[in-house]
C-alpha cells in the first residue's frame, strides 16, 4: 500500500513548476516543446522530482502520461505555483512596459510655456509614471553636466554628441491688436511704432526682414521708443493690452490669432532668427538616452507635425 505523499524539500518552485507544465502539456514531447528543451531533458528532470519526492508521479504510457494518486496531489500544489509564476511574469512584463521615472526637460521659455506644457500634460496622462523636472531658461544650459535628458532648443549646430530632431518649423512676425492704427504693411513702416522686444533694452536695433517672395529690408529702430523684457508671455500680454507691436514667433502667439485678439500685421514678412527657423529636441544617442526619453520626443513630434494635405 503506498505510503502517503509528502514534498520533499528538494521540490523548489522551478521543479513544480515544471512539473505543472508537463501535467498541463500532456506529453514530454509537447512539454519540451513549449520549454524550449528536448524531450530527453523533460524526462531527466522529471525523473529527478520522483526521485526527490520518492514515489512515482506520472503513469507513462505509448500514447500519453497520466497521474498517479500522490501525482495528483502535487499536481493541484504545482499549479498553484505555476499560476503565481505566470502572474508574476506578467506583472513584470506589464510593469518594463509602462513609461517610470524622471525627465528632466529643458526648453527656451517661450516654446516651454506656449507649446511644451500643454503637451507634457498629456503625455502625463498617457504615461502617469513619467515624472518632469523642468527647466525653462535661456540660459545656455550644460546639457550633460545638468543632467538634461530632453532638450528642446532652436538651433542650427546642435552638440554633436547629441541626437537632433526637427520639431517645429516658425516664423518671427509683427503682432498687434486688430483696431492698431497706423497698421504696418512694410518692415519700414516699423521705424514709427512702439515696439515690445525680447531681450535686453539697447539704444539702436538693426533688424534684416525677408519677404515671401525673397526680397530683404534692414530696418534700424531706435531702442529708446521700445519696450524690452527676457519674458515673452509679459510682451504678448502687453501687445493684447494694445501698448505695442510684439515681435514673436508665431507659436507665441498662436491661441491669440484663433482668438483674434491679436493679428499679423505683415503676413508676407519674417524676422529671420540667427540661431535657425525650427525648434529641435535634442537627446543623447541610443541607448543612453532612456525609452521615456524618446518616447517623448516622438509624442512631441506626432503632436506637432502639420496635418495631411487634401
Amino acid at each position: 500500500m503506498p505510503r502517503s505523499f509528502q514534498a520533499d524539500p528538494g521540490l523548489d518552485a522551478n521543479a513544480l513548476e515544471l512539473f505543472a507544465r508537463v501535467v498541463q502539456a500532456g506529453s514530454f514531447a509537447q512539454a519540451a516543446r513549449q520549454l524550449g528543451l528536448t524531450r530527453a531533458a523533460v524526462s531527466r528532470r522529471i525523473a529527478s522530482i520522483e526521485a526527490q519526492a520518492g514515489q512515482a508521479l506520472l503513469a507513462r504510457t505509448t500514447r500519453s502520461l497520466g497521474l498517479t494518486e500522490p501525482g495528483r496531489r502535487l499536481a493541484q500544489r504545482a499549479k498553484a505555483v505555476l499560476e503565481a509564476s505566470d502572474a508574476a511574469r506578467a506583472a513584470l512584463r506589464a510593469s518594463s512596459a509602462a513609461l517610470a521615472g524622471r525627465l528632466r526637460v529643458t526648453a527656451v521659455p517661450s516654446f516651454g510655456r506656449a507649446v511644451l506644457v500643454p503637451l507634457l500634460a498629456a503625455f502625463r496622462r498617457a504615461h502617469p509614471g513619467v515624472q518632469f523636472e523642468l527647466l525653462f531658461t535661456d540660459r545656455r544650459v550644460d546639457l550633460l553636466r545638468e543632467g538634461v535628458d530632453v532638450a528642446f532648443r532652436i538651433t542650427r549646430s546642435p552638440p554633436d554628441d547629441w541626437v537632433a530632431t526637427a520639431l517645429m518649423p516658425f516664423r518671427v512676425g509683427a503682432y498687434a491688436t486688430p483696431d492698431w492704427t497706423p497698421r504696418p504693411t512694410q518692415p519700414a513702416a516699423l521705424q514709427a511704432q512702439p515696439l515690445l522686444l525680447l531681450g535686453q533694452a539697447r539704444d539702436a536695433l538693426p533688424l534684416e526682414w525677408r519677404s515671401a517672395q525673397g526680397q530683404a529690408q534692414r530696418v534700424l529702430l531706435d531702442g529708446l521708443g521700445c519696450t524690452f523684457s527676457e519674458d515673452m508671455d509679459s510682451l504678448v500680454g502687453l501687445a493684447r493690452a494694445g501698448s505695442g507691436v510684439v515681435l514673436a514667433p508665431d507659436y507665441c502667439v498662436a491661441q491669440d490669432l484663433k482668438a483674434g485678439s491679436l493679428v499679423d500685421l505683415m503676413p508676407g514678412w519674417t524676422l529671420p532668427v540667427v540661431e535657425g527657423s525650427a525648434v529641435m529636441a535634442l537627446t543623447l544617442p541610443h541607448p543612453l538616452a532612456g525609452e521615456a526619453a524618446r518616447t517623448l520626443v516622438r509624442f512631441v513630434r506626432e503632436h506637432l507635425a502639420p496635418p495631411p494635405s487634401n
